[in-house]
């Protein structure tokens, strides 16, 4: 399997990706952008610094000037690729990915993401060619960065809070253990830290707040310390999944329903959700006055249809959240900011806030495992021919009492299905039609 994925590049340390490759990607990044000036920054995991030095020297050697921020959250490197005028960005990261992955998000001038379409697949292809740039003249820079402080002030700014809030954080040894106690320092909150210690092992769980069970630990801390809410980070803090008093477990689209209230409140205009999403949240941005966009999964999906459409905020059902005020990247900070200044204006807990959204009844995401993914995919059109069909993401079939939505992994050889209906009878029905067709369902 290519480690030059739909969003990103992904791969095993050492034995998929390593600092001979790195460079080579280096090189290859300059080919396709053509930047003169580069941001680079990398995460806490053990090989991160080799592997970004190695494209360091890749970008270089072809005549770029490289500004190395180091040690940096993802959110932050988007904020320092847009506001310094750099031409591009590369940052070393596998997010919630194991211990022994690495990998890099890239982007050009203004934070825009390659993609596999769009930058990553060329990338590919030349470096199998072995069509790469050579030596300029004169070796590109090498200059130090800091747009902590910036960046920082940036999303501390946008708070409103009218109370004091007590939250627990979860950065799960990840880069949101760096990034957001140096948020947190600015505003009126009290803090219960866990797993801040920055250790790309991840020695206590998985950095991956879409995997319930790695939210254990936070869930019984918010109750424990009867916390207002609860936020995990994922690895490199571009990603972020709540909890509520309760320690109940928020789905991030209808977390994204709450932001989009705030954020409507505002400022009119249209918001951007993925298709995987409970028709609760674009009921609740018509609610408030702005356009729901429907958009297909994936970061660099998610951005373009940010800019095209001007969106005023945007929200996937993995827990990104996208603001303008980021160059319409993600920042998990900025929405845990928003969930501060919503719960500090509001007379009542979280709980009490979600409930009237949970309004359906929804499966999750449910992986399954197929031989024929195109296959099992047509099936379901020509099961539910009578639905409103779509293919925009994967297929989808709508009825005014349920819908579902089946979509293929970029890495693995799964289907993904997100299913809902309007009451129990219906949700238990359409279930088995769909299971019956994709057949059993797999851990995942």
């Amino acid at each position: 399997m290519t480690i030059f994925k739909a969003y990103d590049i992904r791969g095993l340390y050492g034995t998929q990706l390593d600092a001979a490759l790195a460079e080579k990607i280096g090189r290859a990044f300059f080919a396709v952008v053509r930047p003169k000036r580069v941001v680079l920054a990398h995460d806490m995991r053990p090989c991160a610094p080799e592997i970004s030095d190695a494209v360091a020297r890749g970008l270089r050697a072809c005549g770029a000037e490289v500004t190395d921020l180091g040690l940096a959250s993802t959110p932050m490197h988007s904020f320092a690729v847009g506001s310094g005028g750099f031409d591009g960005g590369m940052m070393v990261t596998a997010s919630h990915n194991p211990a022994e992955y690495i990998g890099l998000k890239l982007s050009r001038k203004g934070a825009v993401p390659l993609s596999r379409e769009e930058g990553i697949g060329a990338m590919e292809e030349r470096i199998l060619r072995g069509d790469l740039p050579a030596d300029a003249a004169t070796p590109g820079g090498l200059v130090k960065g800091d747009f902590t402080k910036a960046y920082v002030e940036m999303v501390a700014g946008k708070a409103r809070m009218r109370r004091r809030l007590k939250v627990v954080a979860d950065a799960g040894n990840g880069m949101g253990g760096y990034e957001w106690p140096l948020v947190a320092a600015r505003l009126d909150l009290d803090v219960v830290p866990l797993f801040y210690e920055l250790d790309g092992t991840f020695p206590n769980h998985e950095a991956n707040p879409l995997n319930v069970a790695t939210l254990e630990v936070l869930r019984a801390a918010v109750v424990e310390h009867k916390a207002d809410f609860g936020v995990a980070f994922d690895g490199d803090a571009d990603r972020a999944g709540f909890v509520d008093e309760k320690g109940g477990v928020v789905t991030n689209d209808l977390a994204t329903a709450l932001m989009a209230a705030d954020v409507l409140s505002r400022e009119k205009g249209p918001v951007v959700y993925d298709l995987r999403s409970s028709r609760a949240l674009p009921e609740e941005i018509v609610r408030h006055g702005g356009t729901p966009v429907r958009g297909r999964v994936g970061h660099s999906f998610m951005k373009k249809a940010m800019r095209e459409r001007n969106c005023v905020f945007g929200g996937e059902y993995s827990g990104h959240y996208y603001w303008r005020e980021n160059f319409h990247a993600e920042s998990a900070s900025l929405a845990v900011v928003a969930i501060c200044n919503i719960l500090a204006a509001a007379r009542q807990p979280m709980s009490a806030l979600l409930k009237p959204l949970r309004r359906y009844l929804q499966t999750g995401e449910v992986n399954f495992k197929v031989d024929d993914k195109d296959a099992k995919m047509r099936a379901i059109a020509e099961a539910f021919a009578d639905a409103d069909v779509d293919w925009l993401d994967g297929v989808t079939a709508t009825y005014p009492a349920w819908w579902c939505n089946v979509r293929p992994s970029n890495t693995e050889p799964l289907l993904r299905l997100n299913l809902e209906a309007n009451d129990a009878a219906t949700f238990e029905t359409a279930k088995k039609k769909v299971f019956a067709i994709l057949g059993k369902p797999v851990a995942h």
